[in-house]
């Protein structure tokens, strides 16, 4: 049995209402200084430049994934006979703890550094003494469980399904949540429909035929997030940026230039790994004031890339056809900016569903009214038309818009 807390503890949410905490194990990391550190980690990279609501946190989201897979493990009758309550607090704290080694900047910190989330928060779950503490108090080996799960390895198919998936928790909150914070319509779906219509088959969480509606809502709303607000060409830009200006850095510490900043990103540029203890100083916050010193930096590219990014002075963009390059590099060479810092090229594409693959967990399943179960894009006409019809993907290049096209 898992200790109780001596009441239901109660966290307001715009997009569930209530986050409901009942257990002590999971109020406790909550209270841990890994997971306060998710208030100075947004959740969108570029986005904030385009939509200026959209500050939200790390930390709001893994809450309403949490508060999504606790929905599941409860009211879901399906699920909830299948699972043991260890189960259930297990996946449960994989929900809250998922995103818990997340880096600045979200996916974009990830290109720059090769630094993977996922990797970070299962190290932090099992190495980190406060988190792996409060864990190996509640449960023996409940650390490694609830890392098994973040990296879908658990001894339970089930419970990796919840959390990372294609119908997920972790999909459904970012995208309701994106959308509100965005102030866009785009991420909005059906969440009370598509908990409803959630079964258990075969090990594997399946939907009904008569909620193949609702999942078709919630994979187009996957889709025109990507192209309205993930991929949106300022986003785009403020992240290409920023993968300039890292690259900036790294040139001039092969060199023997780089000017210090702070020393947990001086330990990155310098390509050596970040301990845990460097990596969790490593936020935001501090990446603004390191970018806010490097703008009186010596070197005239690094200070003009740290002052564009901290005041908007973000690329414009164009089609990435050959004669646009050939264009824009030389008005740069005439101009004098250095194409290896000032011309990104940029190309995107998604698939708002991934048809079964050798992975049957991450794909998604509908129960017929007969019985037979069926991967999704055999079940949906609409979705059989975005898996086997034309791949949309944009190809961009940016430049400084005092280049005047």
């Amino acid at each position: 049995m898992f200790e109780k807390t001596d009441e239901v503890k109660v966290l307001r949410d715009p997009i569930h209402g209530y986050i409901h905490v009942d257990y002590q194990v999971v109020w406790q990391c909550i209270n841990s200084a890994w997971f306060q550190r998710m208030r100075r980690i947004r959740q969108l990279g570029g986005a904030f430049m385009v939509y200026h609501t959209a500050d939200h946190t790390r930390f709001g989201h893994s809450l309403g994934v949490y508060e999504l897979v606790r929905r599941m493990v409860t009211e879901v009758p399906d699920i909830s006979k299948a699972l043991n309550e260890r189960e259930k607090v297990t996946v449960m704290l994989a929900g809250l703890l998922h995103d818990i080694g997340h880096g600045p900047y979200s996916h974009a910190f990830e290109r720059i550094s090769g630094e993977n989330h996922e990797l970070y928060s299962c190290r932090v779950v099992e190495e980190d003494p406060e988190i792996s503490g409060i864990l190996e108090h509640a449960a023996a080996g409940l650390s490694k469980d609830v890392a098994d799960v973040i990296r879908h390895q658990s001894s339970n198919p089930l419970l990796p399904q919840m959390v990372s998936a294609q119908l997920d928790a972790d999909r459904m909150d970012y995208l309701l949540r994106d959308a509100y914070f965005t102030g866009t319509k785009y991420g909005e779906f059906d969440l009370e429909r598509l908990l409803r219509i959630l079964r258990v088959a075969d090990d594997r969480i399946v939907v009904k035929e008569s909620g193949t509606y609702a999942v078709e809502n919630y994979i187009m709303a996957r889709y025109h997030m990507y192209w309205q607000v993930y991929y949106h060409p300022t986003a785009r830009s403020y992240e290409n940026m920023l993968d300039s200006l890292f690259r900036r850095m790294r040139d001039l510490h092969a060199q023997g230039k780089m000017p210090k900043t702070i020393p947990q990103l001086d330990t990155l540029i310098s390509g050596k790994k970040l301990s845990l203890e460097e990596y969790f100083s490593l936020d935001e916050y501090s990446c603004a004031y390191a970018f806010e010193k490097l703008t009186k930096a010596r070197d005239p590219i690094l200070s003009d890339l740290s002052k564009r990014l901290l005041n908007r002075g973000l690329f414009d963009f164009m089609e990435a056809s050959p004669s646009n390059i050939r264009k824009v590099r030389a008005k740069e060479k005439a101009l004098g900016y250095d194409p290896r810092y000032y011309l990104c090229k940029d190309e995107v594409g998604q698939r708002p569903y991934v048809p079964y693959a050798g992975d049957a967990g991450n794909a998604i399943w509908v129960r017929m009214h007969g019985g037979e179960i069926l991967e999704l894009s055999r079940a949906s006409n609409i979705v059989y038309s975005l898996v086997h019809g034309p791949q949309r993907s944009d190809d961009r290049i940016y430049f400084p818009k005092e280049l005047g096209f």
